[in-house]
């Protein structure tokens, strides 16, 4: 259990740290990086969640992600006894890797008058607002995430029913991180795809806490559409993939 907790603290913290970091780099003002554009931020994202997993792998299997979490368990990969502390580690290191980004951005928010691109830094937000077409963008992301997770890692059926995940290592990674670089190129310019609840919630959270000079509100109307819809498109995702195994 300890292993799982450190694991996921130091993993979503380092995914959160350069995610997020590459957004505060491209929106905020007087940064290298301002204006760079969305490839730059997808590209970042996608090498985020290589760095991040490959820190945490041997420790808790790199889940970095609740909804990621919700469809292994849903598979048999990952004990059910373990989801909750594969959650709390999640959204722990969420909150230290939107610090860190808080203070090594520190002069920079000053700089910056628009408060939505504040709030771009720590979350996502719809181009479109429309709570129906933003959650179906979650959903069919999501699924792209976790269906493509479970064939990657392999999850076969033994010959007594269990599921057993093939420990792919390194070579696992790479092309998660992949899946991830082009599901945010080809479906991340409806919502900014969350697709991990932890991702989204865990830094909101804390754009409502620290002291960003100059922020607005932390849109907690929209907020609860990149955590449920996540937790929605893994279940789909696992119980298709449970049915039709590749």
């Amino acid at each position: 259990m300890t292993d799982i907790l450190f694991g996921e603290i130091l993993g979503t913290m380092l995914l959160i740290l350069l995610g997020d970091g590459v957004v505060a780099n491209v929106l905020l003002g007087k940064t290298k990086g301002n204006n760079s554009g969305w490839i730059v931020i997808t590209t970042a994202w996608a090498l985020a969640v290589f760095v991040g997993a490959f820190a945490s792998a041997a420790k808790s299997g790199a889940h970095l992600n609740p909804a990621v979490t919700l469809g292994l368990a849903i598979n048999g990969a990952t004990p059910w006894g373990d989801v909750p502390v594969y959650f709390i580690g999640q959204f722990i290191g969420a909150f230290i890797g939107a610090t860190l980004v808080f203070l090594h951005y520190y002069p920079h928010w000053a700089a910056t008058t628009d408060q939505g691109l504040k709030l771009a830094v720590f979350c996502t937000g719809p181009a479109i607002r429309s709570n129906v077409w933003n959650l179906v963008s979650e959903i069919i992301g999501t699924f792209v995430l976790v269906y493509g997770i479970l064939a990657i890692k392999g999850v076969v059926m033994d010959p007594s029913g269990a599921a057993v995940p093939i420990n792919m290592g390194a070579l696992g990674i790479i092309p998660v991180a992949f899946l991830v670089w082009v599901i945010g190129l080809a479906l991340g310019g409806t919502t900014g795809y969350a697709i991990n609840p932890a991702r989204d919630l865990g830094p909101r959270i804390m754009h409502a806490i620290l002291p960003i000079p100059g922020k607005g509100g932390s849109d907690w109307g929209y907020s609860w559409i990149p955590v449920v819809g996540p937790m929605v498109g893994a279940v789909i995702a696992a119980l298709l993939y449970g049915a039709f195994p590749l």
